[in-house]
């Protein structure tokens, strides 16, 4: 499947789950392979992304290897599903992407109130 893009997410996180289910759902989707970092083999996650790291951010392998995180991830993302592709473009504006990273911490530091507590040597968000 080298012409997929992957996409790491947290399964166990309800919020990140149902936004990509709802990615699943549109067109484009059969152009990426999601991988729930909670079920995924120690050989799915390539080189240079641990499952700590995973768990920690979105993380996404475009086609051509290159390990992407955060709202850079998301960027990448948009740009293959039609409908997002403007959001996709927009946030690969220096001045948007620095906005949206910013955004995304954010998140990750509310994220921490529902995701179940982490086992010992897991991220914690």
């Amino acid at each position: 499947m080298p012409d997929l893009m992957q996409v790491y997410y947290d399964g166990s996180c309800p919020v990140c789950s149902r936004e990509v289910a709802m990615y699943r759902a549109r067109p484009g989707a059969d152009a990426v392979e999601w991988v729930d970092i909670h079920r995924a083999e120690p050989g799915q996650l390539g080189p240079g992304l641990s499952r700590d790291q995973a768990l920690a951010r979105m993380h996404v392998r475009t086609p051509e290897g290159t390990l992407l995180s955060g709202a850079a991830a998301f960027g990448a993302l948009w740009s293959r599903l039609p409908g997002f592709r403007w959001l996709g473009r927009l946030i690969s504006i220096p001045l948007f992407s620095g906005f949206a990273e910013i955004c995304y911490r954010g998140f990750l530091w509310v994220r921490k109130l529902w995701r179940p507590t982490p086992s010992k040597g897991t991220a914690p968000f």
